[in-house]
């Protein structure tokens, strides 16, 4: 018979967290994931790609971080090696390769009905572990550029090999867009970097990694409800920095001085011009003044608590758009010849039957990860809760919060069946 308690479908970091913590609470369960475990790893980064915050950060239920270079920053084959290990440490029941169709109910049924690719399934509860990157996002001006120009999402780039000769533009300076650029520009190559509003972080700041100081300071337990902007903060662009080399900075101006040409963001193109918005300079000052404010936080912090620690300085502008920053380019004159599109994703719920559960973005709903359709959950999405959410450092308390509400509701049925 195929039921079960739970189903979960996503076999990620987050998934797999809900499993260790159904397990040790003997809940009955299923994974169902489309790949194999650590393919979104594998397969959708790029070749020198790494975590951007330390491996100590990496605390799976049960199964902390446990190499030998906790301030360093896993490369992904050591990622996909983490999740893969983890795995194997509880050997949770999954079934890989697997698309999953449709999730929904029948009409006065209290049970969920989960179509998948070898098979129609049950469940009393369904968690949903998919995460929010789901369809890669090429803006529509894509299909104005010239039919020569290669075009590719950042979810499809591997290394500057694949780039063909001539000049990349890099659209979106977010995590990815930013080392992206970087990664084509310590390659040699000719890199254009669109400057979207991105914000970004200082990576060691008065003798640590600063997200050792945001830690400490309790950042990374700040809940949603504490936020200023709860509704947009789920889909804000994360900060840019890197792990790579041990961890550093990463600032555009100095790779504008570098030889990186820096543009504001794409507004339009015409034949063979691309079109730039005049937003260059604002969006890299609104970037430093994120940076300043969390050094500013930090500051106050150690100030406040008395803490014995180096001096340190503000970030200042060493170098500034000029009158060339902001003229159009010639994707000919220009020998540009690739666009990568490091503009984020969008999500794709809509194989989950249950409209009421999401906003006009598609966006799910819920508290805490628990939604309005009894029984139904998510799990390992930004901001689910805390600022920390969805990351290596924080999914277990997400994932123990949710299988614990699911294991109250069979101790209320159990107590409910011993009264009659």
């Amino acid at each position: 018979m195929n039921h079960y308690q739970v189903i979960i479908v996503g076999g990620g970091q987050a998934g797999l967290s809900a499993s260790y913590c159904l397990k040790e609470d003997n809940i009955n369960h299923l994974i169902f994931d489309r790949g194999e475990i650590g393919d979104t790893w594998k397969n959708h980064r790029w070749d020198s790609f790494c975590l951007v915050t330390p491996n100590w950060q990496c605390r799976l239920p049960g199964f902390d971080y446990d190499g030998d270079d906790p301030k360093g920053f896993m490369l992904k084959d050591e990622i996909v090696d983490y999740v893969k290990r983890y795995a194997q440490s509880f050997n949770p029941p999954i079934k890989g390769n697997t698309e999953v169709y449709n999730v929904y109910k029948n009409k006065n049924e209290s049970i969920f009905s989960i179509e998948t690719s070898i098979g129609n399934y049950t469940a009393d509860k369904v968690i949903i572990a998919t995460g929010a990157y789901h369809i890669p996002n090429m803006l529509p001006i894509s299909k104005d550029f010239p039919e020569h120009i290669i075009q590719i999402h950042s979810d499809d780039y591997k290394n500057p090999e694949q780039i063909p000769d001539g000049i990349a533009l890099v659209v979106g300076s977010g995590q990815s867009g930013a080392q992206i650029a970087e990664d084509l520009h310590l390659a040699g190559k000719k890199v254009i970097l669109s400057v979207g509003t991105a914000p970004r972080a200082p990576r060691i700041y008065r003798g640590k990694d600063a997200v050792e100081w945001l830690e400490e300071m309790g950042y990374y337990d700040q809940p949603i409800e504490s936020h200023p902007d709860p509704e947009e903060a789920r889909h804000k662009t994360n900060h840019y920095l890197t792990g790579r080399d041990r961890g550093r900075d990463i600032d555009l101006r100095k790779l504008a001085t570098e030889g990186v040409i820096l543009r504001g963001q794409i507004s339009q193109v015409k034949d063979t011009t691309i079109i730039f918005q005049d937003d260059l300079e604002y969006n890299l000052d609104e970037a430093d003044k994120t940076y300043n404010r969390i050094l500013d936080n930090i500051d106050n912090y150690i100030n406040k608590n008395n803490i014995d620690a180096p001096e340190g300085h503000r970030y200042e502008a060493f170098w500034k758009p000029t009158e060339e920053n902001k003229t159009d380019l010639d994707c000919l004159k220009d020998s540009i010849t690739s666009v990568i599109w490091s503009t984020g994703y969008k999500v794709n719920y809509n194989w989950i039957d249950f409209p009421a559960v999401f906003d006009q973005r598609g966006f799910p709903t819920y508290e805490r990860g628990i939604t309005e359709e009894p029984g139904l959950y998510f799990l390992g999405l930004p901001w689910l809760h805390t600022w920390g959410s969805g990351r290596f450092s924080h999914v277990a308390q997400d994932a123990k919060y949710i299988v614990e509400h699911i294991a109250s509701c069979y101790e209320e049925v159990e107590t409910c069946l011993n009264r009659k």
